[in-house]
């Protein structure tokens, strides 16, 4: 597919649905990204407005025949057609017969970029598995990845028809042997989060709506350079990387893929072995587009997809939304934002539907430090104050309490070290059984540390 493939764009709206927090002009806007994220060229974007969808061909049969006397007169050159919905195999093959063109409805356009950015094995498998649950319920024409490895560019064009059975059998064949592959990813996944569990290091998982900045910020708060651009979907495949905070403790930070609106159930589904890093995260970092006009209706479907994901009122684990993108805010707007943030912040119990808030800039640095400060905040907000008498040849303990305490005060004796330590719990737990030394609680420091 090339930046010269050009395409009409239809968001069907029915009259139902005009109680949702965007405008379908919104909606047609983002389904425009979407297609632009592939090299796709629009040349036609249109808002269709139906009473009730057709079984036939979705769009009622005078909408068909205009669309068909345009693609036929003025734009005959188009060679696709976008439909911002779902469509069922009848009404794309109908749509397909219809106008002429190759048809891509939201899930399809979704599952082509998906497979167009998935860059490690892990990642194509996810994107190959979700195309093949797909196409299994249609079959409308042969798909050209049948033929490869890997997932991609799989709606547009193919060798020519097979016979729907040879289709079916092989679709079935790949669909066990990817739920397998895939299967010993998440078992590799457990026992990666097995051996962290192990380690003191906490791990802090970045969420969000698509081009919320997720990326930007990651490469922010790590120094790290992964592809961060304002576009759609740029990011798909998991990374992680280590970073000391200022309480000394080491925090893994993870970035995911973005969700988006009506994010197809093939795709959570593949993508499950993924996302279930966020399951298992200690804190929730849920990046927000400040800046844009549907921050709101954005943040409804971030909350749905981790809802689908298992992340509910019920979820015990701290939450904490970024409000990125301040710098695109008109000074006047961002002092006001800021100080509706800090409001909500003092409200706030850390819960998923009442989250603690900062408010940053990932592209300038701005409120970074006291995103770090309050990451730092709430990881340590269980840390209990303790004292360890430790000897002065054992430098691998004292070493061991400075990368995973914070050490509040040293204190030298003829032959020891007492070191006043604020460590969780569980890290006690570690340093005792690794060095053989009691630590003891102290009760006066753990309180002035807590009141």
């Amino acid at each position: 597919m090339t930046q010269k493939t050009r395409t009409i764009i239809l968001h069907p709206r029915l009259r139902e649905n005009d109680y949702s927090l965007r405008e379908p002009e919104d909606y047609l806007s983002e389904a425009t990204r979407l297609a632009e994220a592939i090299g796709l060229k629009a040349v036609h974007e249109e808002v269709v407005r139906i009473t009730a969808p057709r079984p036939s061909t979705l769009l009622g049969q005078g909408r068909v025949d205009d669309i068909r006397e345009m693609l036929s007169s003025t734009l005959e050159d188009v060679e696709l057609a976008i439909i911002d919905s779902d469509l069922t195999p009848v009404q794309h093959r109908n749509l397909e017969k219809e106008w002429q063109v190759k048809v891509l409805d939201r899930t399809a356009l979704i599952l082509e970029i998906f497979g167009a950015r998935a860059k490690t094995k892990e990642g194509t498998l996810q994107v190959e598995l979700a195309h093949l649950t797909y196409q299994r319920s249609r079959l409308v024409r042969s798909w050209t990845h049948l033929e490869r490895q890997r997932g991609g560019s799989g709606f547009l064009g193919g060798p020519g028809e097979r016979q729907i059975e040879s289709d079916r059998r092989i679709l079935a064949d790949k669909i066990v042997k990817l739920r397998k592959q895939l299967e010993d990813v998440r078992r590799t996944r457990n026992l990666q989060r097995r051996k962290r569990k192990r380690a003191p290091h906490p791990v802090a998982a970045l969420v969000g709506y698509t081009n919320a900045g997720k990326s930007t910020l990651f490469n922010r708060l790590t120094d790290a350079s992964v592809m961060a651009q304002d576009q759609l979907f740029a990011t798909l495949d998991p990374t992680m990387r280590v970073v000391h905070l200022p309480s000394a403790i080491e925090v893994i930070f993870s970035d995911t893929v973005g969700f988006i609106s009506n994010l197809p159930t093939q795709l959570v589904a593949a993508f499950r072995a993924t996302l279930e890093e966020v399951l298992e995260a200690d804190i929730i970092l849920h990046v927000r587009d400040t800046a844009h006009k549907e921050s709101d209706a954005q943040k409804v479907d971030v909350l749905s997809v981790l809802k689908e994901l298992g992340i509910d009122e019920d979820y015990n684990r701290p939450v904490l939304e970024v409000w990125n993108k301040s710098d695109l805010l008109d000074p006047e707007e961002r002092n006001l934002q800021r100080a509706i943030a800090h409001a909500r912040h003092d409200d706030a119990d850390g819960t998923i539907e009442n989250p603690w808030v900062v408010m940053v800039s990932a592209m300038t640095g701005a409120g970074i430090d006291q995103l770090y400060d309050e990451i730092d905040r709430i990881l340590t907000m269980d840390h209990v104050v303790f004292s360890a008498l430790v000897g002065h040849e054992q430098g691998a303990a004292i070493a061991w309490l400075h990368s995973h305490g914070e050490v509040l005060e040293t204190a030298q004796e003829k032959n020891h070290q007492l070191l006043t330590v604020r460590l969780s719990q569980k890290s006690a737990g570690q340093f005792e059984k690794l060095f053989s030394i009691q630590l003891e609680q102290d009760a006066v420091a753990s309180f002035s540390e807590t009141a």
